[in-house]
């Protein structure tokens, strides 16, 4: 029996698989569009060594060829009957974070999450699933200012959404409580996953870029005593892993955040500024809207750092504006400590991301 994994070469499921790997013996089957070890080996070698993660392909893992968009996952009728006599819990990952494009969200987040559904019903049905784990968004709360969310009154349908791809991820989270309700479920919120906080390196560079290019800017257009919900990825896939291996869970949902502890932006500031040593930035909140304007422009400098921090600037600005700190109570209790706070490896991350140029080292797949 198995453990099903989407997303599992990807950043924030490297983490999840590795994990899986040292706290636990069930066997694990990992869905790639790429289906070769090769991938997997990309996603996990920041984990681990070559021998360890051979050993865990020829004992544990099963790579399986396939695509969450497409029927039965892109799997052959035998191999998906096989996947679904022998997957005991699933946990599912795997989403488009392209916030721009309606089209990809609808087809990964709403298509792609009622296939992996699908399949837990059939396991269900086979012989009963341990647990059905899924990895949503904060961003699920839609448009807030200057609040504290908790789990529970996030989700207000007729509240506006910032884009398609929180509007996507609302309602997959809808159709996993409809569609196995009587499956012990796991929903996971993480808000903004940025940086180790044990090491310096990543091989995620999105955010990296944009708090890069904000802190090279003498004044930013925001306000300095707002909040911004950081959490180290080591800290949400410690929470997935811990909590989808647990028997009972005492709750459904989870923010995996930085939660009122939340720092903010004077404070993260003034830390990069005395890493740095340099004078920290000015707060200009009435800048927001040239600045908005400005990033929409320089983000058509396509193929440039300064196009692709200022396009993802555009994207993200609603984010750093609102204010909003999601209550992250639940996963304290669960884990018995908090994340560690952003200004805590800020510093190193971005040092380490500049000096190599927001690229991973990444090595070959030996002969």
């Amino acid at each position: 029996m198995a453990i099903f994994i989407t997303g599992g070469t990807g950043y924030i499921g490297s983490y999840v698989v590795a994990g899986l790997l040292e706290r636990s013996d069930e066997p694990i089957f990992v869905l790639a569009r790429d289906g070769t070890r090769m991938k997997l080996w990309h996603a996990l070698q920041f984990h681990m060594e070559f021998e360890a993660f051979a050993r865990a392909c020829d004992e544990r893992i099963t790579v399986l060829s396939g695509d969450i968009t497409h029927d039965r996952l892109g799997l052959k009728d035998e191999e998906y009957a096989a996947v679904c006599r022998e997957t005991t819990s699933v946990i599912h990952i795997a989403a488009s974070l392209n916030r721009k494009s309606e089209k990809s969200c609808l087809n990964v987040n709403l298509r792609g999450t009622l296939e992996v559904l699908l399949l837990a019903q059939k396991a269900h049905a086979d012989h009963g699933l341990k647990r059905y784990s899924h990895v949503s968004t904060v961003a699920v709360a839609g448009r807030r200012q200057d609040e504290v969310v908790s789990e529970d009154d996030a989700v207000e349908w007729d509240r506006p959404d910032y884009d398609p791809y929180a509007r996507t991820k609302k309602f997959a989270e809808h159709m996993a409580h409809k569609m196995l309700p009587d499956v012990p479920r796991t929903i996971f919120r993480p808000s903004v996953v940025l940086g180790d906080s044990t090491r310096p390196e990543t091989t995620q560079f999105d955010m990296v870029r944009a708090f890069a290019f904000l802190a090279r800017l003498p004044v930013l257009p925001l306000r300095g005593a707002d909040r911004i919900d950081i959490v180290p990825v080591d800290y949400v896939s410690d929470a997935i892993v811990t909590l989808h291996l647990k028997d009972e869970t005492p709750h459904v949902i989870y923010h995996l955040t930085g939660g009122e502890a939340s720092q903010t932006y004077a404070v993260i500031t003034a830390a990069l500024a005395e890493a740095r040593q340099k004078s920290p930035p000015w707060f200009w909140s009435w800048l927001d809207i040239p600045f908005d304007w400005a990033s929409r422009a320089l983000g058509s400098l396509h193929g440039t750092n300064v196009g692709r921090a200022a396009s993802r600037m555009a994207v993200f600005l609603p984010y750093l504006t609102y204010n909003t700190v999601f209550d992250n109570r639940r996963v304290i209790e669960a884990l018995g400590r908090e994340p560690v706070p952003f200004t805590d490896y800020c510093h190193p991350l971005l040092s380490w991301s500049l000096e190599h140029k927001f690229k991973y080292p990444y090595r070959g797949y030996p002969a």
